[in-house]
C-alpha cells in the first residue's frame, strides 16, 4: 500500500534512543507517551497521543529522534514528503492530502514523520493560489480531530517560518527545541 504511494515512504530504522545524546526530558516524555498506546491506557480512558514537533538547527538530531522513536516503540515509520503533496492540477493537492491521511490511518498504529514541515508550509500562501493553505487546513483538521493511533512527528529548522495555527495547542501534544549539544560526551 505504501509502495504505491508517491507521497509516503516506509522508512526502516535501526536507530534507537541510545543513539541520541542528551535530550533526557524528551526521552522521558516519549517513554510516558508510548505507554498511552497500551490497551490498559485505552481501558482507563487516556486519549491517544497526537504527536510532537521537534524544532532546531540542522544537525541537532531531529530526524534521528524520529527514527529512534519508531524503533523503540516498534511502530512502522512513514515519511511524508510535503513537497510531493502539491500538484499542478486544481484540487489534486487536497485529494493527495486526504489519500495520504487515509493510507497512514490504514497502517495504524504507526508514526507519520513530516520532515522539514517548515519548508512545505512556511512560505507565502498567496503565491500558489491558496493551495498550501487548503492542504494545511486539511492536515490541521485531521491532526486536531484524529481518533486513530497515528503519532505525528514533525521536524522544522525554523519555527518562525511556521504558520501560527500549526503551533496552536491541540495539534501536537508538545513542542521540543533541540539545540546543539553542550557536552560532546553525550554524542
Amino acid at each position: 500500500m505504501i509502495a504505491r504511494s508517491e507521497i509516503l515512504e516506509f522508512f526502516e530504522s535501526d536507530s534507537n534512543q541510545n543513539d541520541i545524546g542528551g535530550l533526557s526530558i524528551l526521552k522521558n516524555w516519549l517513554k510516558q507517551r508510548h505507554q498511552a498506546f497500551s490497551s490498559e491506557a485505552r481501558e482507563y480512558g487516556l486519549p491517544l497521543p497526537k504527536g510532537v514537533l521537534l524544532v532546531g538547527p540542522q544537525g541537532t538530531g531531529k530526524s534521528l529522534t524520529a527514527k529512534a522513536i519508531a524503533q523503540s516503540w516498534s511502530m512502522p515509520l512513514l515519511k511524508l514528503d510535503v513537497g510531493r503533496l502539491f500538484s499542478g492540477l486544481v484540487g489534486s493537492s487536497e485529494a493527495r492530502t486526504r489519500e495520504t491521511i487515509t493510507r497512514a490511518e490504514a497502517m495504524a498504529p504507526c508514526i507519520l514523520w513530516i520532515d522539514e514541515i517548515d519548508k512545505g508550509f512556511g512560505g507565502d500562501a498567496r503565491s500558489d493560489g491558496g493551495t498550501s493553505q487548503r492542504v494545511l487546513a486539511s492536515l490541521l483538521t485531521w491532526m486536531a480531530e484524529k481518533k486513530s493511533s497515528v503519532f505525528v512527528i514533525a521536524t522544522a529548522n525554523a519555527i518562525d517560518k511556521l504558520p501560527p495555527e500549526l503551533l496552536r495547542k491541540g495539534r501536537f501534544d508538545e513542542i521540543f527545541f533541540l539545540d546543539l549539544p553542550k557536552i560532546r560526551r553525550e554524542i
